[in-house]
């Protein structure tokens, strides 16, 4: 469960993180302590993992979105403003340990003014055991390789985004 700060370091390190940027978190704390996704969440682990994403946003100043569960179909906690700045439209759950999953339900507990939205488009993400946060990255994205596979017992995946190449043979990129 350390490692959270090891993987964060190494992305740090890569410049993965921007400032002004909204970055994506999915994380089964399940898979981090060794069980299958969505049958033992851990607010312990989320909050340990909440406090290292939080130290990134005040070193960097990139804004982090929690995805939750399938239950509330994988709706994104965000603070307020940033939601506003962004424009994205609010829906009503609050997400719990069992609905909206531990890592969610932390974020909007310690969020200064947390709202909940139906979808994103981020620049980047970090899924930590398979919880499938593509469908809220920008297109393309494009996975980043690290030397930090797992977080706990969970595999991590990370994907950031290009443009779109468009056009045909003729097209200068």
């Amino acid at each position: 469960m350390d490692n959270i700060n090891q993987l964060l370091d190494e992305l740090v390190a890569i410049d993965f993180f921007k400032p002004n940027t909204l970055c994506v978190i999915g994380c089964s704390t399940s898979e981090v302590i060794g069980e299958r996704i969505g049958t033992h969440s851990s607010d312990e682990v989320a909050h340990t993992f909440f406090e290292a994403f939080k130290r990134i946003h005040k070193q960097i100043g990139v804004d982090f979105c929690f995805q939750g569960c399938e239950h509330i179909n994988r709706a994104i906690t965000m603070e307020k403003s940033v939601q506003e700045r962004y424009g994205f439209e609010v829906v009503s759950v609050v997400p719990v340990k069992g609905a909206g999953g531990s890592m969610s339900s932390v974020a909007y507990q310690n969020f200064d003014n947390p709202v909940v939205v139906e979808h994103v488009t981020c620049d980047c993400g970090i899924d930590i055991g398979q919880t499938l946060i593509g469908m809220h990255i920008k297109h393309v994205q494009i996975p980043v390789r690290v030397a930090t596979k797992k977080v706990g017992e969970a595999t991590v995946t990370i994907a950031t985004h290009r443009p779109k190449l468009i056009g045909g043979p003729r097209s200068h990129y």
